[in-house]
């Protein structure tokens, strides 16, 4: 089939430039005054057609002047009816044109040749989910399950491991500002439920006699939201 006019099968359904039907079709009225009148016959933004502006370079004497010009995708349905009103030659071969595009599209080869796109569309994707995540589950491997708990400056060592450039004291400062610790350094309650933390108690001799001191231990699964969050922050690239 000869392409009288340029469908576009980019998107969900194939569309056709409006500028080019009007072109096609020969209309004597302007193009900024014949849109709006076919809208007028019940037509509506982003179920039948959707507007595109792009950057038109014209030559003007000696000098190049760029307009943006304001263009419509047109679903072919109702660049098959807009065909349909003109009642002309030109509009009648348009109207044909858009019955073939439309019994082309959905012949039933089509049809599945579509559906297979789509799920192999699909499997690249979550092949390079599990792809770009697979750094994050081979760590997650190693510390969910276990039962060890880490103080704060051995997460940031931990983090270096994974190419996290973050020392001890501001790691401190990046979980306080994230409301994860609280300015004494304690978690909050609610990442202590969510086993992220424990707390221990522990005592220091000091020159005023001892002491008793809250200390913070990151266990497996916080280590893993943590490195996770970390991994966002600093724009870490898994290859």
């Amino acid at each position: 089939m000869d392409e009288l006019i340029k469908v576009n099968y980019d998107n969900e359904r194939p569309t056709a430039s409006a500028r080019d039907l009007w072109e096609f079709l020969e209309v004597k009225t302007a193009f900024k005054d014949w849109f709006p009148r076919m809208c007028e016959y019940g037509f509506t933004e982003t179920i039948d057609f959707n507007p595109l502006k792009f950057e038109q370079v014209q030559n003007e004497g000696h000098r190049e002047v760029k307009r943006i010009v304001t263009d419509y995708q047109l679903t072919v349905p109702m660049a098959k009816e807009i065909s349909m009103i003109q009642r002309n030659d030109k509009g009648k071969e348009a109207r044909q044109y858009f019955i073939k595009i439309e019994e082309a599209w959905n012949n039933p080869e089509m049809v599945m040749a579509r559906a297979l796109k789509l799920a192999d569309t699909k499997i690249k994707r979550l092949e390079f989910q599990i792809e770009e995540q697979k750094p994050l589950v081979e760590f997650a491997a190693h510390v969910t399950d276990s039962a060890d708990a880490i103080d704060i400056g051995e997460l940031a060592k931990l983090a270096n491991k994974e190419n996290i450039k973050i020392g001890r004291n501001r790691l401190f400062e990046y979980l306080r500002d994230n409301k994860i610790l609280m300015q004494n350094n304690e978690p909050y309650q609610r990442y202590i439920e969510n086993k992220w933390f424990k707390t221990i108690e522990t005592t220091k001799q000091t020159s005023y006699g001892t002491k008793l001191f809250v200390k913070t231990l990151v266990l497996g699964k916080g280590q893993v939201g943590i490195i996770e969050m970390l991994r966002k922050e600093f724009g870490i690239v898994n290859e």
